[in-house]
């Protein structure tokens, strides 16, 4: 799970601005809580896309303490560690397509946040990085 901790600041109109200090260029808003911290799941998406087309650090989790946090979706997750992965290895997209016998198309797609890539071809990428994936279930809570 990949989560960051968001900060929740009222405004004068009733209206919530929502901030994540991990991601210093998400910001969004919505008419109340519920609907801000609905909203910034996209904006942190958004965020994380860009770090990964710019090939910039992505801030680990910061799960540890209280408060109002984000959870990246699942898949978002996958295609976030498989860029980190890459990138502590120094292994490029050209790299783990001629790893893979992948066309470079069918790898840059593993990092668009925006496709739902298979989790068999993800599973692939981290194979020939010498990664495997292990998926947990946890309470929601």
């Amino acid at each position: 799970m990949l989560s960051y901790r968001v900060r929740l600041e009222p405004d004068d109109d009733g209206s919530v601005l929502v901030t994540c200090p991990a991601l210093p260029e998400v910001t969004s808003f919505g008419a109340d809580e519920a609907e801000a911290l609905e909203r910034v799941v996209d904006a942190v998406e958004v965020a994380l896309a860009g770090r990964i087309a710019d090939g910039t650090e992505i801030p680990a989790s910061d799960a540890a303490g209280t408060g109002d946090r984000v959870v990246v979706p699942a898949l978002t997750a996958l295609k976030v560690a498989l860029h980190c992965e890459m990138k502590g290895a120094g292994v490029t997209r050209a790299d783990l397509a001629r790893r893979l016998g992948w066309h470079r198309e069918q790898v840059d797609r593993l990092f668009r946040l925006d496709h739902a890539s298979r989790l068999d071809q993800l599973e692939q990428a981290f194979f020939v990085l010498g990664r495997r994936l292990d998926i947990a279930v946890r309470d929601a809570a």
